[in-house]
């Protein structure tokens, strides 16, 4: 290649110039404009509005929707890059208010929607084309749907109750820094920084990494735990006492098309296979020469290889892995450093972690990566960029159908994985390192399956304790019972441990999203089984679940591919191929 890429924070540009700009001030001035034209339809809205009338509100709906969320993205993405930024957050909170405002205005027309009479609503999508999923799926929420004056009073208790909420606790959380002292220098660092050494090949600075990590997060423990139980409290009073799902989690499980039947059996099959995830711990014991793993030991290299790869080398690697699948895959991923659309630099108070923001149909999306040259660091960046190429692949549709639903959002993101995985292992001939690849496949599938599928299970719990009055240090108790369940007797637990719940974002910002990890791990190990089987006959197949988007129920989707969500046996079939995975490594005589 001829470009030479660098590290840089992203430019946000393509949505707009600046937070205090005309453009942004245009910008609401336009979506007040917008929502005024569609609130004057309301006298229309019956069960005989013509077609073309129908339609003219969705069109106008769609402009107003992507106005709108090219807002939010930039509010986000501008408090991302610096969360200790004050203005930052005091535009995300500008943002918020006005789009919550926006939001109730335009409610009557999902809430006439959803209470129309089947036989008026199946005549009106008769020709909608792609509008017809969005439709249809908005129905599904017909049961759970409050009166007008409710709804309202949610949307606008949200801004300050819910949403300030997981904002503090970003805010909070993306200022601590952690000390590590490394080869006799002690390091301040922050957590993406921190998160590198519990690879370490030194036990003892592995140790140190978790109990710095969670001497930490102890110190705002209880405010931290506080602040989750307010979340799921107010989680349980309107999903469950308000709109009367069966359970918190269902609430999830509809705004994901998938039966709550479906999560249970998932969940279920990733109990019934603990075990096989104990018997690789307690491989990976024998080659690191213990007689049992600590918790500290999982990510553990079973080689001392601290193999780093400049971001220019990384970037490459991951262009080439794509390309060597599909050279329309590895062209969509160079569009976002092209567009300048990826920061992958390390900041104190930048956002902790990796994320893609897919804004809108048409708009390059945007890379968070916290890059630092490990090869955790080129497999994070290759998912990321799989974010992206689903986002682009799906850009055909519209603005409320080119988003997939989260079970299917990891799809695209986990397989570029496995492609630079093979890439990897094609490219290297240190048979060290190769070791250490394959070791580090069964931990990354360890922490994409099994560690989510245990956070989802602790939700569960966690909300249902909550709603019984359970103390922080209950759940943090119930939190070390979970992980005793994960691990049985192949690792040892340190009290510290019982603090690791606090530091999970996701349940805190999105409940119960981290199933659809699992999902899509599972997902993409029964996909790349048969790409790996099939060649070229599977890449249009695997192409067109990416393109579908948003645009259909999962179920449907994937049900083209040959998959069945509602069965064991197809949850079992990825559990099956990681079986096979750890009986090559068996096989591997162990170093003395």
């Amino acid at each position: 290649m001829t470009t030479q890429y660098s590290q840089s924070p992203w430019n946000l540009k393509d949505l707009f110039p600046s937070h205090d700009g005309p453009e942004v001030q245009e910008a609401f001035a336009d979506l007040e404009k917008m929502v005024s034209e569609i609130e004057a339809y309301r006298p229309q809205l019956s069960d005989n509005i013509p077609s073309s009338t129908f339609m003219d509100i969705i069109h106008r709906m769609e402009k107003a929707t992507d106005l709108a969320v090219r807002l939010n993205a930039y509010a986000f993405m501008f408090f991302s890059g610096d969360t200790q930024n004050q203005t930052a957050q005091t535009f995300m909170g500008k943002v918020d208010q006005f789009t919550a405002l926006i939001q109730n205005r335009v409610l009557f027309f999902s809430l006439w929607w959803k209470d129309l009479d089947d036989n008026a609503a199946n005549r009106l999508m008769e020709n909608t084309g792609d509008y017809r999923y969005w439709l249809e799926a908005m129905r599904l929420f017909k049961p759970h749907t409050l009166t007008e004056p409710e709804e309202k009073i949610i949307n606008i208790k949200d801004v300050t109750g819910n949403k300030a909420i997981s904002n503090f606790y970003d805010t909070i959380t993306n200022r601590y820094l952690f000390k590590l002292t490394v080869d006799g220098e002690e390091k301040e660092l922050t957590r993406d920084a921190l998160a590198v050494y519990a690879r370490h090949h030194d036990p003892e600075v592995r140790a140190a990494v978790y109990q710095e990590l969670y001497r930490v997060y102890s110190q705002d423990g209880l405010i931290l735990g506080q602040m989750y139980q307010s979340l799921a409290r107010d989680w349980h009073n309107e999903q469950v006492d308000l709109r009367h799902y069966p359970q918190p989690i269902s609430a999830r499980n509809l705004s994901n098309d998938v039966p709550d039947e479906a999560v249970d059996i998932l969940l279920s099959v990733c109990e019934q296979n603990a075990p096989l995830f104990q018997r690789y711990f307690q491989l990976k014991a024998k080659w690191l020469g213990v007689p049992k793993l600590r918790r500290y030991d999982l990510y553990a290299p079973v080689a001392k290889s601290d193999k780093t790869y400049d971001f220019n080398t990384a970037v490459e690697m991951v262009f080439e892995a794509f390309n060597g699948f599909h050279p329309k895959v590895a062209q969509l991923a160079e569009r976002v450093l092209e567009y300048q659309h990826l920061d992958s630099e390390v900041r104190h108070g930048k956002y902790g972690g990796a994320y893609c923001y897919s804004a809108s149909p048409g708009l390059t999306p945007w890379v968070l990566v916290n890059f630092q040259g490990k090869a955790d660091d080129v497999a994070t960046l290759a998912h990321e960029l799989g974010h992206a190429i689903h986002g682009m692949m799906a850009e055909a549709h519209t603005a409320f159908t080119f988003h997939s639903t989260l079970p299917l959002a990891e799809t695209a993101s986990t397989f570029s994985e496995m492609l630079l995985v093979d890439y990897l292992l094609a490219k290297e001939s240190d048979d060290a390192v190769r070791r250490d690849i394959l070791f580090r496949q069964m931990d990354d599938s360890y922490a994409t399956i099994m560690r989510q599928a245990y956070f989802a299970l602790f939700e569960k719990q966690a909300h249902e304790m909550i709603f019984k009055d359970a103390s922080v240090d209950e759940l943090s108790a119930a939190y070390l019972d979970n992980l005793a369940r994960q691990f049985g007797q192949s690792m040892e637990l340190s009290d510290e441990f019982k603090w690791e719940w606090v530091s999970i974002p996701h349940i805190y910002r999105t409940p119960f999203y981290v199933y659809a990890y699992t999902f899509g791990q599972l997902l993409v190990l029964s996909l790349y089984k048969q790409y790996k089987s099939e060649g070229e006959s599977f890449k249009p197949r695997y192409l067109k679940i990416l393109a579908a988007g948003g645009s259909a129920a999962p179920a449907n989707i994937l049900a083209e591919a040959g998959i069945d969500i509602n069965k064991a046996e197809f949850w079992q079939g990825g559990f099956d191929v990681l079986d096979l995975m750890l009986k090559d490594l068996e096989a591997i005589p162990i170093a003395k």
